[in-house]
């Protein structure tokens, strides 16, 4: 596998890759990899020759109070992650490669980006769009993988690429989990014993409401209900719990076309997301 941490280099090793046949598929990650993120390299496996796997701990998209300098880096094992999956190339900029000096830009991707998180972490999905846009960019591949389990991000990223015309195929990968349901992610390690018991509230009360919900139960009260049992099973508040369209993520009281399930609750100091599918 090899390591690329400059422009010329990666933009040199991406075109040597294609001229020797087949497409390019990316998975763009901050790193602290799991069996979630090797679910992405798997799916990008199955749709091109070569896969490039970038890892940067993106700045702009963590507010003042985040956990930045918190965030779990550990390069060379997940290096050695990428490389035993057989993953082409790794893309590892420094923070000086991505955001230069003098640099001045940012993408806001109006109606996707203001509720949900997007209330909760003002600013949070314009460091998302506008470092995704650069890395698509710098590797130009054909495909890219996201999961779903951040889906907002991902119907961002989708409206981003249609409206910019990027020319790359945006590929949702379904959430994965743990054997208890929880979704895999890299703050899960933040949380001790007694806290990864309780979070396990989360996931088990998004199947319990989506069954309400699509059997006709008033949408409201499932919701109320939801957020507080979240409460009374120790988590220490809930962001949201709400239904929204799958398409453009306008809440919704009733269910009439595909829909999606979402939840955002902080347990301890941690703060974990998930949602579910909820279909007609």
């Amino acid at each position: 596998m090899q390591i690329f941490r400059d422009i010329p280099s990666l933009r040199n090793g991406v075109a040597a890759l294609r001229a020797s046949g087949g497409g390019i598929a990316m998975v763009p990650t901050m790193g602290a990899l799991h069996d979630g993120h090797m679910a992405l390299v798997a799916e990008a496996q199955a749709r091109a020759a070569h896969v490039v796997v970038s890892i940067f701990v993106n700045p702009t998209q963590f507010g003042p109070n985040e956990d930045l300098a918190a965030y779990p880096r550990r390069e060379e094992t997940d290096a050695a992650m990428l490389e035993a999956a057989g993953v082409a190339a790794l893309w590892a900029p420094d923070v000086d490669v991505m955001y230069p000096q003098d640099f001045a830009s940012s993408i806001h991707v109006a109606g996707l980006s203001e509720g949900l998180d997007g209330h909760w972490r003002p600013g949070h999905f314009d460091g998302v769009a506008t470092v995704v846009a650069k890395l698509l960019g710098q590797v130009r591949p054909d495909v890219a993988c996201f999961g779903e389990k951040d889906y907002q991000q991902l119907a961002i990223i989708r409206r981003m690429v249609r409206d910019l015309d990027l020319g790359v195929r945006i590929v949702g990968v379904p959430t994965q989990r743990d054997v208890d349901g929880l979704a895999l992610s890299s703050r899960n390690a933040y949380l001790g014993p007694e806290e990864r018991a309780r979070a396990i509230a989360l996931p088990e009360t998004l199947v319990v409401a989506g069954e309400a919900i699509q059997t006709g139960e008033d949408v409201p009260a499932i919701l109320a209900w939801a957020t507080q049992f979240l409460l009374d099973s120790g988590f220490d508040s809930v962001d949201y719990f709400t239904l929204c369209d799958a398409e453009t993520l306008e809440p919704v009281t009733r269910l009439s076309r595909p829909a999606r399930l979402l939840a955002a609750a902080r347990i301890g100091g941690t703060r974990l997301i998930d949602n579910i599918a909820i279909n007609l």
